[in-house]
């Protein structure tokens, strides 16, 4: 391979690094800013996400308030909180740089067909964020809350809450990313679906396969207890139904492009229920 070749040949490779470094550079610098910008109103977010605990122990009659336990706590609590509004705040810069980087490499088709799954992804995100934080963990605080005692003195130990406000934020991140990323589920069974590599049948096929499934990764997904695990479970089960319906709708309108386009013979199909036939008796 002659020496001009090779330098041909490594011309597009380092303009790719060049331009993904670039957006790569726009991305970071986007959640630095909003984690900043979140930093200085973190406390009042942490206040919102607080806002269902703050409802469950005034309906349980106690007083609403969460400890820390170590100095450094509440700062470092802080720090997560704004890392993780500034990841909300900046997504759609990052997701607009992934566009940028992709989009040149995709033939105009291939555009249409990705860009509406892009812009429905975060949104999928969002509705399962909501779910998590109106729905799931509301209920989830009640159920746990409910194992508090207050027995007389003489007769046994009192067994009260005292949260701590870490602790707190950690399962109210898990709920909300739990409930976003499932919520992803007809996006990625949709666009396999347009890749041709899943069917209708097959998720038909395997649908308790898909439950067992389901029932792993809510149970690694959600805190150690049945009650979230089923919770998760039930709403990926109902979005795992929708997304059969979407992929029978993808597979429609490429049987009826193909028709238009005169690929698809219906005497073909109708031999080839025949010998399916034939082949059953």
């Amino acid at each position: 391979m002659s020496e001009k070749h090779i330098e041909d040949s490594s011309a597009p490779l380092i303009d790719h690094l060049i331009e993904l470094r670039r957006r790569l550079i726009w991305s970071i610098s986007a959640f630095v800013l909003a984690m900043l910008i979140c930093f200085t109103v973190a406390e009042p977010i942490f206040q919102y996400l607080a806002y269902p605990l703050e409802r469950a122990l005034i309906d349980r009659g106690h007083d609403p308030k969460i400890i820390f336990t170590g100095a450094h706590k509440v700062f470092f609590t802080y720090v997560s909180v704004s890392m993780f509004g500034g990841l909300f705040l900046s997504f759609p810069v990052i997701a607009s740089q992934l566009w940028r980087f992709v989009a040149p490499g995709l033939y105009r088709t291939e555009q249409n067909a990705f860009l509406p799954f892009l812009i429905a992804s975060p949104v999928l995100f969002v509705i399962g964020a909501v779910f998590a934080y109106y729905g799931a963990l509301p209920l989830a605080l009640n159920f746990f809350l409910s194992f508090e005692t207050t027995p007389d003195p003489s007769q046994g130990i009192k067994i009260e809450f005292l949260g701590s406000v870490d602790e707190y934020l950690g399962l109210t991140m898990k709920f909300i990313l739990a409930f976003g990323i499932c919520f992803q589920l007809p996006v990625a069974l949709t666009l396999m679906a347009k890749a041709g590599l899943i069917g209708t049948d097959v998720l038909r096929k395997n649908r308790k396969y898909a439950i067992v499934g389901m029932l792993v990764a809510a149970a690694l997904l959600t805190p150690p207890d049945v009650f979230s695990m089923m919770l998760l479970f039930s709403a990926v089960y109902s979005l795992y139904e929708v997304s059969i319906l979407l992929v029978h709708w993808v597979e429609k309108t490429r049987e009826e492009k193909l028709r238009a386009e005169g690929y698809f013979d219906d005497d073909d199909e109708d031999d080839e229920e025949d010998a399916d036939g034939e082949a059953d008796r």
